[in-house]
């Protein structure tokens, strides 16, 4: 039972759907067969969530600690001792205050070790910002937690895995954003991610342009000659096999997506309005590039249907079963890598 991976959790806004969707997840009770889940929160909020959602025979098991969790049960830490009012599909400043409190623990047992991967509830990105928490998301914040020169958002599900070059930025900064060296340091991330990650030996990975038809050779825009088919030249210089640059209509259009193992967008919208077309429930939102394990499912707090018992669970269920798996993909590389077979010499002598 040692080995039993312990999943964190970590609730998102108090009055979005993240805990509805954190309920509806752990009353699978096959769940028990692959981890050990731990929400960071509070039971008296939990229970909120549990009447709205009509489960109640799933019963929270109180732990200070990831030491004392209980396998083949769902474990709460109880991150703060006062009363939280409750407003589901309200923008509240309670929001944003627990679900920093909540991340914010998740992640320190996270970097500890103390628990194996982290699952993270959909935040607002507006009322968490604080002294403490000052980033355009998730991502960043963990990164930063991490001390990670860099991170890469990875959209990912069965048919489609999507990188971005820029993130949370706007609009207007992403050109300047752009540079060869970025574009590299991404691929690089996504190449050895998919190869350690998700076991692909040789991942093949199209990079779409920044402009119209990827700039009809320079008469929309210089980005594509000047910065981004460099980086692809750089890239396979170093091994990494990247194709491209691709327009990114037809490109998703007429399904070329489904020739390569992952695609590398230029920014936000660029990748994620697809992926969320084409894999919208079944999507995971995979945090590559970092020493620990994060997933979150790739929908926001759904504030217009929080409290009313209609948020679907597949992307948060997708979420931690894609933890569960790349924890184990990581393990087994480092203990085959660690213990490789040895090597000898086939001799040319015949019996």
């Amino acid at each position: 039972m040692s080995d039993k991976i312990k999943v964190g959790i970590s609730i998102g806004d108090v009055n979005g759907i993240g805990l509805e969707i954190i309920i509806k997840t752990l009353a699978d009770s096959k769940i028990y067969d692959y981890c050990t889940p731990i929400v960071y929160g509070h039971t008296k909020v939990a229970s909120f969530h549990r009447r709205a959602t009509n489960i109640a025979e799933l019963n929270f098991q109180v732990i200070n600690d990831p030491s004392q969790t209980q396998h083949k049960k769902p474990n709460m830490i109880n991150c703060w001792e006062e009363d939280v009012k409750i407003e589901p599909g309200m923008v509240t400043e309670a929001g944003g205050k627990y679900a920093f409190i909540s991340l914010e623990r998740a992640t320190y047992d996270l970097k500890e070790g103390y628990i194996d991967a982290l699952v993270t509830a959909p935040i607002n990105k507006d009322n968490i910002q604080s002294d403490k928490f000052n980033f355009p998301g998730h991502t960043e914040y963990l990164q930063e937690r991490d001390g990670a020169a860099e991170s890469l958002m990875f959209l990912v599900s069965d048919t489609l895995r999507v990188g971005v070059v820029t993130g949370h930025i706007p609009v207007s900064k992403i050109s300047e954003s752009i540079t060869v060296d970025k574009i590299v340091a991404k691929l690089k991330l996504m190449n050895h991610s998919l190869q350690n990650d998700f076991w692909i030996r040789k991942p093949k990975i199209a990079v779409l342009g920044l402009n119209p038809h990827a700039s009809d050779n320079g008469l929309i825009g210089h980005e594509e000659k000047d910065t981004i088919i460099p980086a692809l030249e750089l890239a396979r210089d170093n091994d990494v096999l990247a194709f491209g640059p691709y327009p990114a209509d037809g490109f998703f259009a007429n399904g070329t997506y489904l020739q390569f193992d992952a695609v590398l967008a230029m920014y936000h919208d660029q990748g994620l309005i697809p992926f969320k077309q084409i894999a919208f429930e079944s999507g995971v939102n995979f945090t590559a590039g970092l020493k620990f394990v994060r997933t979150s499912p790739d929908h926001g707090t759904a504030y217009d249907i929080a409290g009313k018992n209609l948020a679907s669970e597949v992307s948060f269920r997708e979420a931690l079963f894609t933890a569960i798996h790349i924890v184990k993909h990581r393990r087994e590389t480092l203990e085959l890598n660690e213990n490789p077979l040895a090597f000898s010499k086939l001799s040319r002598d015949r019996d």
